[in-house]
């Protein structure tokens, strides 16, 4: 598993479920007449004005900036595939997201960038070692009351830390060996905190005074349920619905290592593929694909209802009063005690729940999410889409594996899992994987470790079947596995175990 959170004190954001119902709308050429596109794919309601309102946009530059998203989304996710360990962070520029900007570690792929319809930017550190520098970072902070929020800033290159005693971080940044020249200190007087107080960004309650918000329905199995954040309840805290009427039991939470959590429901509630947004309506949910950085998003909750913004940067870690949180999203998208759990979602793909933040809807915020791609891949859970309630995760001979995750790859493509990242080992001992896809087709394992600077392959699986198993006594550290297309396209699952 990736490494996980830790938050200190503050207040609890608590989420509703949320409802989408709109597609995000798509252009095949930047001068796409807008009024065309737009009303062929409308994008949710109510996420038109919010930009407005919160981005500070025209009616027709908050509808460009949806087209140019849509646009450019598919040519990022091609690049970052094609550059795999030199790329280095990627983001839209523009108020109307009209230009994509990828970075690299060499010279040599900006004729395929700018080929693709990307500016190419040389940048001397990969995300992989951005990453790794994030988590020096955190254990160098780990005890210290200063550097609260600590990010990768893909723009600069660098590990960014936000300190109210800047001299103070540098100097224990500096003792515990990490590389000044990758790391920016900046004076911030940030002080981000929890937000606390079966349709997204609706209310629920556990006990007699703590409301959080519903993030998203999901499927374990035949079991129904929500993720919300792991703050608002523990393993076994019963729930109420927003009519006060028994509702469910948290199955499994995680706060502060890290802040989420699922809800199993009983049969009275039916999971939705819905986000509330804010007036009356809803959005629906077709996906789970990340957004990129600079891209839109809005977040729904109990307390504030519907608001948006855009994505700052990932990989970010906070310390709030309970401890550190790590690996959430920045955004500046405001939201208050009570929003916490609530859905956070780019037109119609789910993009996480909400953990904490800091300031307030009258004059502004910022706050983070947590990515939903980890919590379902944590807990095996499959996200209620439009496309009807998915099959459970673990099929085929990969089952009885603490983590599994499914996808599809073309001939050809490959893929580092999970999703796009890696997973941290603080101890050693055997890390187990299997591979599963269909007859006739030739899918590849490999293990893959961090050395400092770049990634080993430690264990391989390359037979020619479409089925692999690898088994593979390592030392603790950072850890991902490559999943390649070696002959035909196919489904495949991956499930996986660390020690």
């Amino acid at each position: 598993m990736s490494r996980r959170h830790v938050i200190t004190t503050g207040c609890v954001l608590t989420i509703t479920a949320l409802t989408l119902t709109a597609a995000p709308a798509v252009a095949t050429s930047p001068t796409v007449n807008t009024s065309v596109v737009l009303s062929a794919r409308q994008p949710p309601p109510g996420m038109i004005e919010a930009l407005q309102r919160d981005l500070g946009l025209t009616r027709e530059q908050a509808q460009t900036r949806l087209l140019n998203e849509a646009r450019l989304r598919p040519v990022e996710a091609k690049l970052r595939r094609r550059l795999g360990d030199r790329f280095g962070g990627s983001w839209f520029t523009g108020i109307t997201a009209q230009g994509l900007v990828v970075a690299t570690t060499s010279s040599a792929d900006i004729p395929q960038i700018r080929a693709a319809g990307a500016r190419g930017e040389v940048v001397d550190r990969s995300m992989a070692e951005l990453d790794a520098t994030v988590e020096e970072v955190d254990a160098a902070l780990s005890t210290h009351p200063n550097g609260r929020v600590r990010y990768v800033d893909v723009k600069a290159n660098k590990v960014v830390i936000l300190s109210d005693a800047p001299s103070a971080t540098r100097s224990l940044i500096e003792a515990a060996g990490v590389d000044p020249v990758a790391v920016r200190v900046v004076p911030s007087d940030e002080q981000p905190r929890p937000l606390s107080d079966l349709q997204g960004g609706t209310p629920y309650y556990i006990g007699s005074t703590s409301r959080c918000s519903v993030g998203f329905s999901v499927l374990r199995g035949a079991q129904n349920g929500f993720v919300s954040a792991g703050h608002c309840g523990k393993v076994g805290a019963a729930t109420v619905g927003f009519n006060r009427v028994a509702q469910g039991v948290f199955q499994a939470s995680n706060f502060p290592e890290s802040d989420f959590g699922w809800v199993a429901v009983n049969d009275d509630w039916t999971p939705k593929p819905l986000v509330d947004n804010g007036t009356g309506g809803t959005v629906t949910v077709a996906g789970s694909k990340e957004a990129i950085e600079g891209a839109s998003v809005c977040r729904s909750g109990s307390t504030t209802g519907w608001h948006c913004g855009t994505i700052q940067q990932r990989n970010v870690s906070v310390t709030y009063p309970q401890g550190t949180v790590s690996e959430v999203t920045r955004t500046n998208v405001c939201a208050e005690p009570g929003d916490s759990g609530g859905s956070f979602i780019a037109i119609d793909q789910a993009q996480g729940v909400t953990s904490g933040g800091s300031g307030d809807c009258t004059s502004g915020g910022v706050t983070y999410f947590q990515p939903i791609g980890e919590i379902l891949t944590t807990y095996g859970l499959s996200l209620v889409t439009t496309a009807g309630n998915p099959p459970p995760l673990s099929t085929g001979t990969c089952t009885g594996y603490e983590q599994t995750i499914t996808g599809t790859l073309s001939n050809g493509q490959s893929v580092y899992q999970p999703n796009n990242r890696h997973y941290r080992s603080t101890v050693a001992g055997v890390h187990a994987g299997c591979l599963d896809a269909d007859d006739g087709v030739d899918l590849d394992l490999y293990l893959q470790k961090w050395n400092g600077r770049g990634w080993d392959t430690v264990a391989t699986a390359d037979s020619p079947s479409p089925d692999e198993k690898i088994s593979y006594t390592g030392t603790p550290g950072h850890y991902r596995y490559r999943v390649p297309s070696s002959n035909g396209s196919s489904p495949y699952t991956l499930g996986y175990k660390a020690p």
